[in-house]
């Protein structure tokens, strides 16, 4: 079990995991450390501790060093950098005819390397525009297509709800999202209901999605019926947040749709199945199942994942193409 502790890049970004060597370092406190994309700064968020093997992916890089008052210099001259560098890239784009939109452009702390991050519909052959890039920039050029909920998050914004988006927040990883939560929560199905800015279904909807199937199992169809406190009914609506069942009951000539907890309401169960007859030989018909009064948990509808798709083009390939 190797010694390691938690550092995040951004405040909503992924846990990463580093040894921290002979340091000791507290939360909150900023690091260097070393990345695939050369030295970056990182923000512990937990301090030194065991972990099992299968939790690291290896190599387990290590901490370098604790931010300095030169490494600040360095972030601030690189974020001047950025902007000044997203205008020029986005002029080369238009240059080029591209269909692609550029969302961040990124250097790593000693400046060796660019990262620039953008949308398309498809594939981008980008070769031409990288050989550009990089004679303006002489630096090592990478770009890097993402997913409008990746986009989302790193530009951030406000929600339906008029709150900070929570992939921005506090949500560290995009869970899969399916209509079947809407339809579970009794939601319009309006696409401009139930999605986010990004476009995509809102990853609010499976925050209590879980407790919906929950309490929905415990409750009967609607259409049903049941007994309830004032005599049977049918069932017209479902409240799984509220656990109430509304129902259609006969109150003298006339039929009223009440409220109740579904404490109080009893299911008619179906009819216990006829015994068997003795089958005569040859008789190859079959029973009829006897219907249930709960149906199956149906599965998910459509999926909506924020996975990246990584297209890396190193300069120096490039040049040799």
């Amino acid at each position: 079990m190797p010694l390691v502790i938690g550092v995040r890049f951004t405040a909503a970004g992924k846990l990463y995991y580093f040894s921290p060597g002979a340091l000791s370092l507290a939360v909150g406190e900023s690091v260097v450390v070393e990345t695939p994309r050369g030295n970056e700064i990182a923000q512990v968020v937990e301090t030194a501790h065991m972990v099992d093997d299968q939790l690291v992916k290896p190599p387990l890089r290590s901490v370098l060093r604790a931010v300095t008052p030169g490494d600040l210099d360095q972030q601030a001259q690189r974020l001047a950098k950025e902007a000044e560098a997203l205008e020029i890239c986005r002029k080369k784009v238009q240059e080029h005819q591209l269909d692609m939109k550029l969302v961040r452009v990124e250097y790593n702390l000693d400046q060796s390397k660019l990262l620039v991050y953008f949308t398309s519909g498809g594939r981008v052959d980008f070769r031409k525009l990288v050989k550009d890039m990089a004679s303006v920039f002489r630096t090592r050029i990478e770009l890097k297509q993402i997913g409008v909920r990746d986009e989302a998050r790193m530009i951030g914004g406000l929600g339906p709800c008029g709150r900070a988006l929570c992939c921005t927040q506090h949500l560290r990883d995009f869970e899969p999202v399916s209509i079947r939560m809407a339809k579970d929560q009794s939601l319009s199905l309006n696409p401009t209901k139930i999605s986010g800015v990004c476009g995509r279904l809102m990853c609010c909807l499976g925050y209590e999605h879980e407790q919906y199937q929950k309490t929905r199992k415990q409750m009967p169809k609607t259409g049903k019926e049941v007994i309830t406190p004032l005599g049977r009914g049918i069932v017209v609506d479902l409240n799984p947040l509220m656990e109430t069942i509304k129902v259609r009951v006969q109150q003298g000539d006339t039929n009223e749709v009440k409220e109740f907890p579904m404490q109080e309401i009893q299911r008619l169960h179906p009819p216990a199945p006829a015994a068997a007859e003795p089958k005569a030989r040859g008789d190859r018909r079959k029973r009829e199942p006897a219907e249930t009064v709960l149906g199956a948990v149906v599965s998910d509808d459509e999926e909506f994942l924020g996975t990246d798709v990584e297209m890396i083009c190193d300069m120096n390939k490039i040049a040799d193409d």
